[in-house]
C-alpha cells in the first residue's frame, strides 16, 4: 500500500487524497467522542497505533520484484471500530513517508485510503459477519486481519491499474498484473498478519482484561470467546 511518491498521475493523486479525507475527519471526531468517553482506553489505542506502525513499517522484499508489507490495521479496527484506524493510519503513513521513505506525501491520500479505509472497514464487517456464523472470537479475528490484509493489496492494484491501464487489455488486465504481484508475497504475509494478530489480543486479554471487557468486542453476541 506504500505507492512511492511522484507515482500517481497528478489528477488520480489528488482524486484518492479527496476520497480520503472525510474518513480521517470522521475518525478524528470519533476518536475525541472514545477518548472523552473511555480516558481509560488512551493506553489501547497506543498499542493499537503501535502495532500498525510495525507492522506497516516492515519492508519484505517480492519474489516478483516489488516489495510486500503486513498493514495491521485488522487489529485496531476490530477494538475500536474502523474510523478510528482512518486518522490513525494516516499518522502512521505520514511519519513512514517522512521518516522511512516508505510511500509518499502526494500518494498519501491513495496510501491511506488503501490501507487506513479500506482495510480497517473490511476487518470490521468480516469480524462481525465471522461472528454471526457462530465463529469463535479467535477465527472471527485472524479473518478479520488476514482477510482486511488482502483487501489493502487489492485496492492498491485497483488504484495502479485505473491510473496505469494495459494499451491491450485496458484497467482489468492491469488489476490481473499488479494483483498478480502482490499476492505472491501477499498471501503468506496476510496468513502471518492474522496469526500475530490472535497472538498479541490474546496477550492483552491475558494481562489487560479489565480495559478490553470495555470494549464493544465484548458485547458483540455472536461471536464466541
Amino acid at each position: 500500500m506504500h505507492i512511492m511518491e511522484g507515482f500517481l498521475p497528478a489528477g488520480h493523486a489528488l482524486g484518492w487524497t479527496v476520497a480520503a479525507v472525510p474518513f480521517v475527519a470522521f475518525g478524528i471526531r470519533r476518536l475525541n467522542q472514545r477518548i472523552r468517553e473511555n480516558p481509560e482506553q488512551r493506553m489501547l489505542m497506543g498499542v493499537a497505533a503501535a502495532f500498525t506502525f510495525v507492522l506497516s513499517a516492515l519492508k519484505l522484499p517480492s519474489v516478483t520484484g516489488s516489495c510486500s508489507h503486513p498493514t495491521g490495521t485488522g487489529f485496531g479496527a476490530v477494538l475500536f471500530g474502523p474510523a478510528a484506524m482512518a486518522p490513525i493510519g494516516f499518522v502512521v503513513l505520514l511519519f513512514q513517508a517522512l521518516l522511512l521513505a516508505h510511500g509518499g506525501i502526494t500518494t498519501l491520500g491513495a496510501n491511506v485510503f488503501s490501507m487506513a479505509v479500506v482495510g480497517p472497514y473490511a476487518a470490521y464487517g468480516i469480524f462481525h459477519l465471522a461472528g454471526r456464523l457462530r465463529a469463535s472470537l479467535a477465527v472471527s479475528l485472524f479473518l478479520a486481519a488476514s482477510l482486511s490484509d488482502l483487501l489493502t493489496y487489492v485496492t492498491t492494484s485497483i488504484q495502479l491499474a485505473w491510473a496505469f491501464p494495459d494499451p491491450m487489455g485496458g484497467v482489468a488486465a492491469s488489476f490481473l498484473k499488479f494483483a498478480g504481484i502482490f499476492a505472491v508475497t501477499q498471501i503468506p504475509l496476510a496468513i502471518s498478519e492474522g496469526l500475530l494478530t490472535v497472538l498479541i489480543f490474546n496477550a492483552l486479554r491475558r494481562f489487560d482484561a479489565p480495559e478490553l471487557q470495555g470494549l464493544s468486542l465484548f458485547a458483540e453476541p455472536a461471536a464466541k470467546p
